[in-house]
């Protein structure tokens, strides 16, 4: 019950304004524009959404705190539409302020052709610059990992025209 509250209590003293002071407005524009480059190489699309903490719905579930996270990320990932692109091979980058925590979820075309092990190894790495407050980092490595991975799988071929399915800029809430 105490790790319950606990959580609440973190969770609910963050707000909007520690989503913009960990990434202020020249970050958004320098990851949107390294998301439209990546998006140069491959038909995948690749959003980005942080949040300072989980809404309090999710605070009062019982399970662990990487659930509820894996649960609010799957979510933001069918409210963002993610899943709803042409190749079914979207990818959102989830990075919870709170927790420090990233999760990554991809949607069908790419992860069955993606090991489980891969998306765990690649968020396991990324931990580090989170934890130590590194966020653009972080993030730039997210992207590249992922994009490393879109490109091999889904590459674009010359002269095939890409269309932006999906907004590169991060959403922050």
């Amino acid at each position: 019950m105490w790790r319950r509250i606990k959580r609440i209590l973190k969770h609910r003293w963050l707000d909007a304004s520690t989503t913009q002071r960990a990434i202020p407005p020249d970050m958004v524009q320098r990851l949107a524009q390294r998301v439209a480059a990546s998006e140069q190489y491959h038909s995948g699309e690749i959003r980005i959404f942080v949040e300072a903490g989980l809404p309090l719905s999710y605070l009062w579930r019982n399970a662990t705190t990487r659930q509820i996270t894996r649960q609010r990320a799957l979510t933001m990932f069918g409210k963002l539409r993610v899943w709803d692109t042409a190749h079914n091979n979207g990818v959102l980058i989830y990075l919870l302020l709170a927790e420090r925590s990233i999760e990554l979820v991809a949607d069908r075309g790419l992860n069955d052709l993606v090991k489980p092990g891969v998306w765990r190894d690649m968020v396991a790495g990324m931990g580090n610059a989170f934890q130590q407050g590194r966020f653009e980092e972080g993030l730039t490595t997210a992207l590249e990992e992922v994009s490393t991975l879109l490109a091999l799988h889904f590459p674009l071929k010359a002269g095939e025209i890409n269309p932006n399915e999906l907004p590169d800029s991060p959403v922050l809430n």
